[in-house]
């Protein structure tokens, strides 16, 4: 599976295009995100993925969860986002 991962520099409508893909293509997406910044522009990717994918009657469920990921060696906490069609 894909993971996109998100910094609080990213584009959210640039996320959403690329998630808006993914999902069209595999029905489901994974998303990480490290820091409040981060997660903020994940989940706003994911309500604008949602309105990109509403006319073709699909409806979003997001899933988050903590996950450990190794960044330079250093242990961090992401939160992971799992993204699916209701």
């Amino acid at each position: 599976m894909e993971v996109l991962k998100v910094s609080a520099q990213s584009s959210p409508k640039s996320v959403a295009g690329a998630l808006t893909a993914i999902l069209r293509e595999n029905g489901f997406a994974e998303l990480q995100a490290v820091g409040a910044g981060a997660v903020n522009q994940a989940v706003k990717a994911i309500a604008i993925t949602r309105g990109f994918i509403a006319p073709n009657g699909i409806d979003l469920v997001t899933i988050p969860a903590f996950v450990e990921i190794n960044i330079d060696g250093e242990e961090r906490t992401a939160i992971k986002f799992i993204v699916e069609p209701r």
